[in-house]
């Protein structure tokens, strides 16, 4: 009788499943015609033929935009720096009601009580308790423009401190939304993963078996373990990277973090370019910078015109008792000509050179956006593109994949060497692609932030 064809038998009697009747064994005259063959893989219906039916991890039901929309808007309320901007932007609004509240009438009581007395060519005064009292009330006429200027400026300031508060809140909805991205990235990476030790874990199970009757290939179940061993050390590594992202994505949005989100396609379109463009002056920091040179503008306006006459009305009234009585009053006005003042050259050349220098930034910061933007398409595209042709050739390492585990199970044709390089190189395939759609959803979700907001995006 052939040994190697009793061995195949005895392997596929001990293997099968329970209830499984045994396989008959053929007559001794028959066996003596069939051709010596290799020993084939028995077959693992525990896990093999399970691979690809494992439960998935939980995922949110909700639509994707919603659950992005729904976890910026979250961590925006959350975040503190958003509120301390919010405050400084409250400030910068009472400071504009200050500055319009200068153009009206001011008016001061001044009230004083206590021990006087007076003396003059040796000769000394009445003395005694006495009470003053004094109403004085004064506003601009004509001051070449100088209060409203100011006015301006601190209304200035009130929206580049506003612009500040949507750039921060801007700067937190994009932190949510790619650390999101990022946890979805990542569960999708380890769910391969897992699959891909599930399907090392088969191999070694199999060769298990098939060393129990040829100690020939044991070196086989040594490299099947390992090659299962580097699958688990890739699967902890993306849990590592996972549960990183998840602690800070929970101290934007708080305890306790919803499901994973389904976000593999939500921002997979590539958007227009020349819009993207346009939208740069939208964005809150160039807003931001455009208001601060506006407001630096304003300034040394203000400081101009601070240095030319100045006209005023005022009134005054006067009265004194108890140590003597007298009163007196005044109504007028009172005009003040600069004539010189060397400190009013300086402080004006120093407000426009400000002004300038704001210009300068705002000009410059939109420039280096619209390099960045460029760049991030190019990415974006790049990315698109590298997993639209990974998806084709996904189809041709899955053929491949399951050509060569039958050939090698049933055929014997091919070696472990080349089951392993097929499994390799086809869930590494899988995890290329992942990272190429979220590679391009980041730069897209980066190229929103940059003019109307990632936000806008979603909506």
């Amino acid at each position: 009788m052939n040994t190697r064809l009793i061995l195949a038998l005895l392997s596929c009697i001990a293997l099968a499943p329970v209830g499984t009747a045994a396989p008959r064994s053929k007559p001794v005259a028959k066996a003596r015609t069939v051709q010596p063959a290799p020993v084939p893989v028995p077959p693992a219906k525990s896990r093999c033929a399970e691979d690809e039916l494992q439960a998935e991890a939980q995922r949110s039901d909700e639509d994707p935009r919603a659950y992005l929309l729904r976890l910026a808007e979250s961590a925006q309320e959350r975040s503190r720096g958003v509120g301390v901007a919010r405050l400084l932007e409250a400030a910068a609004r009472d400071e504009v009601r200050e500055a319009e509240a200068a153009v009206l009438p001011q008016m001061q009581l001044n009230m004083t009580s206590g021990y006087a007395g007076s003396h003059s060519l040796g000769r000394a005064g009445p003395h005694g308790l006495e009470g003053r009292a004094g109403l004085q009330i004064n506003g601009s006429l004509w001051d070449w423009g100088r209060q409203r200027q100011l006015v301006e400026w601190r209304r200035q300031l009130a929206e580049s401190a506003a612009a500040g508060r949507s750039s921060a809140a801007e700067q937190v909805a994009l932190q949510t939304v790619a650390l999101s991205l990022d946890r979805s990235r990542y569960s999708l990476q380890a769910q391969v993963y897992g699959q891909y030790v599930r399907k090392m874990a088969c191999l070694v199970e199999q060769l298990q078996a098939i060393t129990q009757f040829d100690q020939g290939r044991a070196s086989e179940l040594v490299q099947a373990r390992k090659s299962q061993q580097q699958a688990e050390l890739a699967l902890a590594s993306t849990q590592d990277f996972l549960k990183n992202a998840e602690t800070r994505l929970r101290r934007l949005v708080g305890e306790p973090l919803p499901p994973v989100g389904a976000l593999a396609a939500v921002m997979v379109r590539l958007p227009d370019l020349a819009q993207l463009q346009k939208d740069l002056v939208d964005a809150p920091d160039i807003a931001q910078a455009s208001s601060q040179a506006l407001a630096a503008r304003r300034l040394a306006d203000a400081v101009a015109a601070g240095q030319k006459p100045q006209v005023e009305y005022l009134g005054a009234v006067n009265g004194r008792g108890g140590n003597g009585r007298s009163a007196d009053w005044i109504a007028g006005v009172q005009v003040s000509i600069p004539i010189f003042n060397a400190t009013h050259e300086p402080q004006r050349a120093a407000a426009l050179k400000r002004a300038a220098a704001a210009d300068a930034q705002r000009d410059e910061s939109l420039e280096a956006k619209s390099w960045r933007l460029n760049e991030l398409h190019d990415a974006a595209s790049n990315a698109l593109d590298r997993a639209r042709r990974i998806t084709e050739l996904l189809q041709s390492s899955q053929q491949l994949r399951a050509a060569t585990l039958l050939q090698w199970q049933q055929l014997g044709r091919r070696s472990l060497f080349d089951v392993m390089g097929a499994e390799a190189d086809y869930y590494s395939l899988r995890v290329a692609h992942v990272n190429a759609i979220y590679d391009a959803q980041q730069a897209v979700a980066l190229m929103g932030s940059m003019g109307r907001g990632v936000l806008n995006q979603l909506r």
